[in-house]
């Protein structure tokens, strides 16, 4: 038997949902992988210096990991009305951010891209500073004035008024009405070394373990539940409905649109490398 693939995926909802059926053995023909839950900008890390098999990342890391890793067509995070937001204390307008302090996730995140992206039309005297914080660290630090505004994504869109703070701009609000295409948030890759034959099979119990957490959303509560931390369950579920959908079980032409859009534009901007669209495809 083969050994078991090492995976790393977030702890949030929308990963343990959309991996559990895989993580427990449930999919059949599919052994367990070994999971090792990280935050993304962990992630992004482990992609970059090849350490494990398959890894969920950012769409923002993608260009530096593509000649070891193959962007598979399935269990990431792409949507509509879910993009990162730009959160201030107080009512501001975009141009006041010119010369501040603004916290992000990470920079090599796509919430970073959609950001620098949005600013190059919004903020044209640029910031003073960026602060990388983890997320969870993002809105407490907006809250007391460490920074004058702060990039948050998962969660914090359906909780920012609970810290009292205003949204300033919607990431994913600018880009569809710039592109019409759906907003990539997070992609799965894996090794190209498995070979296109185990990659084909991988990206199949991948859309296997999607369905069965469609077709049985209560089987997975508990995991989902036990690795959120404290998020209000009711948030977790809006978390899911929002993050898991049609693209997560396949990209689809709109999908890869949204891709190739993002990393070209992106590319233009000298944010990342240029991306060959080859290297996107599917082997």
């Amino acid at each position: 038997m083969a050994e078991p693939l090492s995976v790393a995926y977030s702890p949030c909802p929308n990963d343990t949902f959309v991996f559990h059926a895989w993580a427990h053995g449930l999919v059949p023909g599919a052994g367990a992988p070994e999971v090792r839950f990280a935050d993304i900008d962990v992630t992004n890390g482990l992609a970059e210096r090849g350490e494990l098999d398959v890894l969920k990342i950012s769409y923002g890391q993608l260009p530096w990991v593509l000649d070891e890793y193959a962007l598979l067509p399935c269990g990431g995070a792409l949507g509509r009305g879910c993009g990162p937001l730009v959160l201030t204390a107080g009512p501001l307008e975009a141009a006041a951010l010119s010369g501040r302090r603004v916290a992000v996730p990470s920079e090599r995140s796509t919430a970073y891209l959609l950001f620098r992206l949005w600013a190059a039309r919004a903020v044209p005297g640029g910031f003073g500073e960026i602060v990388v914080l983890p997320f969870h660290e993002i809105m407490p630090a907006v809250r007391a004035g460490e920074v004058d505004a702060g990039l948050v994504i998962h969660e914090a869109r359906f909780t920012y008024r609970q810290y009292g703070l205003h949204c300033l701009a919607d990431m994913g609000e600018a880009w569809e009405a710039a592109t019409g295409l759906p907003i990539p948030l997070g992609a799965i890759v894996a090794r190209r070394s498995l070979g296109a034959e185990r990659l084909r099979e991988l990206a199949d119990t991948v859309r296997q373990s999607v369905r069965a957490a469609w077709a049985d959303p209560a089987a997975s509560r508990e995991y989902v539940l036990a690795h959120a931390q404290e998020m209000d369950p009711a948030v977790a579920e809006q978390h899911i409905g929002l993050y898991v959908n049609e693209f997560t079980a396949d990209l689809g032409e709109d999908g890869y649109a949204a891709v190739r859009g993002l990393l070209t534009r992106a590319a233009e901007q000298g944010l990342v490398p240029a991306v060959d669209p080859g290297a996107l495809a599917f082997p």
